[in-house]
């Protein structure tokens, strides 16, 4: 028998998500538009047996969630852009440390305080490790509330299966949006034992997590043991989504909200007989590089489409390598495009010679 469908705001479906897949600690701090996943944990996390703190800025609530992974609880944070820039020291800690950790950015118009609206202009912080040092988080891009209920789950096995920070990049729409979606059941996976945590030494050997590596070529070493396992993470965790693109003559890239709106658009110029098609990657880090430059090579043209000023769009040209052409349309500061100005741009582009 199919699960009936939950209609709900997207913040409230990554909070009951979170919960369903054993969060049982979370610290936030209020900023529009993610204002409803502290509001929800404060009612649902002591009813699932968890602890919510209201922490007294974005700070602290990073380094809280620090803490709480390594007792070895399930942790989550949660905040939107500005808020997220304030937790780039304890991120990039969570990753020194091989800490997991799950962070929701719920993203807002920028830089500065910017503004409340939807935007998509924290690509570059999320996937090329917005603190210091050289380290990687895992990063989801969900497209609707089904996959921010979906990928929310998973985001808390992968942090627990790689021991390291993940990050579920939003934006004001997904989080404010209501629509149905199916409540998919939590199965937890195997996953590797814990035995890292500091829980009190109970007769065994001390622990202790550290990011502070002072020997000789201690940090070197622990820097080439974090790309090995990034390298796995590329191997293994690149999730993509594909819509007509095997026959294209111009593929849209887009992640996100964005790629919702662009599939209104593609999907009007297909019933035209116009061979376009859009490639989504759902993984902003890993990013499927690989996808892209088979299509490349196969001589298909680019257009990538974001709300910020471009950002992705240089992770294209990178995986493209000058294989085939890439344009861009972007609106930054909060502007969130039409399906019907995305008609236009695609078309345009489309019809231009190559």
């Amino acid at each position: 028998m199919r699960k009936k469908l939950l209609f709900k705001k997207g913040n409230e479906a990554i909070a009951e998500a979170a919960i369903l897949a054993g969060c049982r600690f979370y610290a936030g701090y209020p900023i529009t538009p993610q204002n409803e996943i502290p509001e929800y944990m404060a009612r649902r996390m002591p009813e699932a047996g968890g602890v919510f703190i209201q922490a007294e800025s974005e700070i602290a609530s990073i380094n809280m969630v620090y803490g709480a992974s390594a007792a070895g609880v399930r942790a989550m944070t949660s905040s939107s852009s500005p808020g997220i820039s304030l937790m780039q020291e304890a991120i990039s800690f969570l990753a020194g440390a091989e800490l997991p950790a799950v962070i929701v950015n719920i993203q807002r118009g920028g830089p500065g305080l910017g503004n409340i609206t939807a935007s998509q202009g924290d690509y570059f912080q999320a996937v090329k490790g917005g603190g210091h040092g050289d380290y990687r988080c895992l990063v989801y891009s969900p497209f609707n509330l089904q996959e921010s209920w979906d990928l929310t789950m998973l985001a808390f096995d992968k942090a627990d299966e790689y021991r390291i920070p993940v990050m579920l990049l939003g934006d004001g729409v997904i989080g404010q949006m209501m629509e149905p979606f199916r409540p998919t059941k939590y199965v937890r996976p195997r996953l590797p034992k814990k035995d890292w945590i500091v829980n009190g030494c109970k007769g065994r050997a001390p622990r202790v997590i550290r990011s502070l590596c002072m020997g000789p070529g201690e940090l070197e070493q622990k820097n080439y043991d974090l790309c090995k396992k990034y390298d796995a993470i590329r191997k293994k965790e690149v999730i993509f989504d594909e819509h007509n693109v095997d026959d294209a003559g111009l593929v849209v890239v887009a992640f996100g909200v964005a790629a919702r709106i662009a599939l209104s658009a593609v999907k009007e110029l297909r019933e035209q007989g116009r061979k376009v098609g859009l490639f989504r990657p759902v993984t902003l880090f890993p990013f499927p590089e690989k996808r892209i430059a088979e299509m490349a090579r196969k001589g298909k043209r680019f257009m990538v489409v974001e709300m910020n000023a471009g950002q992705m769009v240089e992770d294209v040209r990178l995986a493209v390598s000058g294989a085939s052409g890439v344009t861009f349309y972007g609106r930054p500061g909060g502007v969130v495009f039409t399906p019907e100005e995305l008609y236009k741009k695609i078309k345009a582009e489309y019809s231009r010679k190559k």
